[in-house]
């Protein structure tokens, strides 16, 4: 089965200060998601799933989802705050959306075959597609008694920005190349030694910049979705009534790893990592995506 490509593409952008999701980026004004889509077409991917919300369906329809008409099948899901399990209730005064294990499961009807999900405003690269299709399709045969994920892992260095603070699922990897555990990090600063995670102001941890991270390019086979509810389910016993909390795919793959039900295979990949945090940032991505298209990585224009 050729897997999916789903895309979580329903944040707000709060601290770009913008719907960043659908903002020109290529030479021939292409979204990075233009570029997802793109490198998963000629990687093997079938379909395509965009999570999104109602209040931007038309727009981000016409201006992303009509391009690929013809190219690949797409369909959309709709994240919502209050789309919860019964018995559970948005507290007052709540506005922020419960993470990216609540925008996953936005999607559960609509895929049945291993599944790849990123970032909407992330740029991953070629060959990092290639690789995740690649293991996915040995996967689907597997008789392992565990869930059998994988990741494309990339070096924290290369993932930080010089304007302000950014959120990493921070990997440790065993020598063989499994995923022993994924510490999810939200305030994480570059500075002169390597970074330094500020989330307990009284205590930073300090990092060298060489670890491996997640960059939400997780890859999973369909029983995933199972878990997820599991974990979410968990996660608003514990947490539903706090403002701000959020559920996290990394934290629900730790959880799996640590309690024997998964293993996951950290794939190396020669493609480099470039995204937008903060408006500074996207010139960064500009200059990075036209050396790619000057390079013939890319035709320029990318739908032509």
């Amino acid at each position: 089965m050729k897997p999916t490509l789903l895309i979580l593409a329903a944040g707000m952008g709060s601290r770009y200060g913008g719907l960043k999701q659908i903002d020109p980026m290529g030479p021939a004004g292409e979204t990075v998601m233009d570029f997802s889509v793109f490198d998963a077409i000629r990687a093997g991917f079938g379909k395509v799933v965009f999570v999104i919300r109602r209040d931007f369906e038309q727009q981000f329809k016409e201006q992303v989802g009509s391009k690929f008409e013809g190219r690949i099948p797409v369909e959309y899901a709709f994240q919502a705050l209050d789309d919860l399990p019964s018995g559970f209730t948005v507290p007052e005064g709540r506005t922020k959306p419960w993470g990216t294990a609540h925008a996953m499961l936005a999607a559960e009807s609509l895929i049945k075959e291993p599944c790849v999900m990123i970032n909407a405003d992330d740029f991953y690269g070629q060959d990092a597609y290639a690789v995740i299709a690649a293991y996915l399709n040995t996967v689907q045969s597997s008789s392992s008694d565990k869930a059998q994920y994988c990741m494309v892992g990339f070096k924290l260095s290369n993932t930080l920005s010089d304007h302000g603070s950014v959120a990493r699922g921070v990997c440790k990897v065993s020598p063989d190349g499994l995923l022993s555990s994924v510490t999810e990090m939200t305030k994480i600063f570059k500075t002169s030694s390597g970074a330094e995670n500020r989330e307990d102001e009284n205590a930073p941890v300090a990092l060298t910049g060489n670890e491996s991270v997640s960059m939400n390019f997780w890859g999973f086979t369909p029983d995933f979705f199972g878990h997820l509810r599991a974990a979410f389910l968990e996660f608003l016993q514990a947490r539903g009534q706090e403002l701000k909390s959020e559920c996290y795919v990394p934290f629900v793959v730790d959880s799996l790893i640590q309690e024997g039900k998964a293993e996951v295979r950290v794939l190396p990949t020669s493609s480099k990592w470039f995204g937008v945090t903060y408006p500074e940032d996207k010139q960064v991505v500009v200059d990075s995506i036209k050396a790619l298209t000057d390079n013939g990585d890319y035709p320029s224009p990318l739908w032509a």
